[in-house]
């Protein structure tokens, strides 16, 4: 069976999110015998880092929207490839592109197990955790929300039985 996980988040985004997705994250998934398939890099660096480069401007502007093409089609057929997600909810409130990609692996019938670490309210009302829409999503994937490292040890085998 495959146990190929996606990782839906923002952490590449900052030194600080890699720092924690590739040491703790990571590391704890891989130990309960789960593979990772890691959107930062689906996409060859080399390819971000060559419009990155270039000067502001149209020539940019235009790089960019043929690169976010390519990037939009990776991460799809990433979330194709896994077996479900693995959702990072940090933040204010939870990053669009993680909260796409849970509804897009909800309606190919992925589960979810997300992760909530931090403690800032970002929810509709104090009836959730995060936003009620994402938060349903998640509970219909047969997903779980989950707030500490330790509850991803305890309730990952169950979302993702082997």
């Amino acid at each position: 069976m495959n146990n190929d996980l996606y990782i839906a988040s923002p952490l590449g985004f900052s030194e600080v999110g890699n720092l924690f997705m590739h040491e703790k994250l990571f590391p704890l998934i891989n130990g309960l015998g789960y593979g990772i398939i890691d959107p930062w890099t689906l996409t060859p660096r080399k390819d971000i880092q060559k419009v990155m480069k270039m000067p502001y401007g149209i020539e940019r502007k235009n790089a960019w929207a043929k690169l976010n093409v390519v990037i939009g089609r990776n991460n799809v057929k990433g979330i194709d490839k896994s077996r479900g997600l693995i959702a990072v909810l940090d933040g204010v409130d939870v990053d669009s592109g993680t909260a796409a990609e849970i509804g897009y692996a909800v309606a190919q019938n992925k589960p979810i197990l997300a992760y909530r670490g931090d403690f800032r309210l970002s929810a509709d009302n104090e009836g959730a955790i995060v936003n009620l829409q994402v938060a349903y999503f998640i509970r219909i994937s047969g997903g779980k929300i989950v707030t500490s490292l330790e509850d991803i040890k305890k309730y990952l085998p169950k979302v993702f039985p082997k």
